[in-house]
């Protein structure tokens, strides 16, 4: 799951960085705070990678999710971005977890099968 979440999070990571430069246009905005924004945004994303596997850590995810979709607002073109990014986010866990479980099963068939081959030779 870590591997997958990560990389939609390092592709949100870009997205925002783009969607920054789209902000900087728009006259009734101030550098300073599309920069702030954004890079707080983009520092998230890059943090959230480390603590995917930590208490909170999908949470903050989803929250970032939304704050993609509600920076649409700003910048149109983050409604259907940021939709996207969700549903990518969901895939994520949703089959992150799915392989997780089959790495588990095979780990532990694969001790299993070990253990007997241990017990079956001489010692």
């Amino acid at each position: 799951m870590r591997t997958l979440c990560a990389s939609t999070l390092i592709g949100e990571f870009f997205v925002i960085g783009f969607a920054g430069l789209v902000a900087m246009k728009d006259d009734s905005l101030s550098l300073t705070t599309v920069w702030t924004v954004c890079g707080v945004a983009m520092l998230l994303s890059v943090l959230l990678c480390g603590l995917i596997t930590r208490p909170g850590g999908l949470q903050l995810g989803w929250a970032l999710q939304i704050a993609l979709i509600a920076s649409g607002f700003v910048v149109p073109v983050m409604f259907f971005l940021g939709a996207t990014f969700a549903v990518l986010w969901w895939a994520s866990l949703h089959y992150g977890r799915k392989i997780d479980e089959a790495k588990a099963r095979w780990a532990a068939q694969a001790q299993a099968r070990a253990a007997e081959a241990e017990a079956g030779q001489p010692g």
